[in-house]
């Protein structure tokens, strides 16, 4: 439990040094954020009220100190357009969390099943094809696999939407929106974890222990379930606690690949405006939901760890 509590205090700590590395270096982009949100047609008298009121005429380390405070009270601040944070972010979080959450499962289920059939058949064709489809799927960047995906299914096949069309009360028109993004984002880390799961069970199906349990009688499936599961649940946990940070990452590329209404259409409008708060905002969130999941990979690591006493 030492461990555990002293691993979290890593993390939070790295977690602050991201984000105020973020922030640093958002503020330092060239251009002006004030004057890029009111327009060349603002007078310089207005710009720097507005800069005063949003703060920004303060040093970078108390306008930090402020945002952290902030944050902690769960108040993100405000945009340079004036516009609250937290009332910008209610929906498109919830489209991306949506999102990235189906795609979790996606992979989860599919790494399960692949590596699950690729260990029963080690060898010929499946195990030969299953070799080079996840070295190329692992290889094709979301945006490069989402064009190809729109090209066959949407454009040639017509089998679901090329895009995502948001009605009037926010809604996506049809779940079939969701289809091609979950695939362009999921294919790629459900190739990955493929083998991060096969490497992990065959590693622990060679343990020693293991070996010795198969030579006294015990059933194959108490094999499983007692002696393999428990040594590859760790590399594979962490596996999945790693993938969150790539997933929300990977949401940037294919939210503005597909016209996604998420918070990754916000990551790429922050950069363009300048805008700071907005950024770092973003940044935090993402961080506390990594930090969540490396936690919960710790908890996982410790339960077998325990189980194996």
């Amino acid at each position: 439990m030492t461990r555990f509590l002293a691993a979290l205090g890593i993390r939070a700590g790295l977690l602050l040094v991201v984000l105020a590395a973020v922030y640093a270096a958002a503020d330092a982009l060239p251009g002006d954020p004030v004057r890029l949100a009111m327009g060349t047609t603002a007078s310089p008298a207005d710009v720097e009220a507005r800069r005063e009121t949003l703060g920004l005429d303060r040093p970078l380390p108390v306008r930090f100190a402020d945002w952290l405070t902030g944050l902690v009270q769960g108040d993100l601040g405000t945009t340079v357009r004036g516009q609250p944070i937290n009332d910008l972010l209610g929906d498109r979080l919830s489209s991306t969390l949506l999102l990235t959450g189906l795609t979790f499962v996606f992979v989860l289920v599919v790494a399960l099943a692949w590596a699950a059939l690729w260990s029963a058949r080690p060898r010929g064709r499946f195990a030969r094809g299953s070799a080079l489809g996840t070295s190329i799927l692992v290889a094709t960047p979301e945006f490069v696999l989402g064009t190809l995906l729109i090209l066959v299914f949407a454009l040639v096949l017509g089998l679901v939407p090329a895009t995502t069309v948001v009605g009037a009360d926010g809604r996506l028109g049809t779940p079939l929106m969701l289809v091609l993004p979950v695939l362009a984002l999921g294919l790629p880390h459900a190739a990955w974890q493929t083998r991060v799961n096969r490497a992990a069970v065959a590693e622990a199906a060679a343990m020693p222990h293991v070996e010795q349990a198969r030579l006294d009688g015990l059933p194959e499936r108490r094999v499983v379930t007692r002696h393999i599961l428990p040594l590859a649940a760790p590399t594979i946990a962490a596996s999945l606690a790693t993938m969150i940070g790539t997933l929300l990452a990977g949401a940037v590329v294919v939210e503005t690949l597909f016209n996604y209404p998420g918070a990754g259409q916000l990551v790429a409008g922050s950069l363009e405006s300048r805008d700071t708060t907005l950024l770092v905002s973003l940044t935090a969130l993402c961080g506390l939901v990594v930090v969540a999941a490396l936690i919960a990979a710790d908890a996982i690591r410790l339960w077998a760890l325990r189980g194996r006493r």
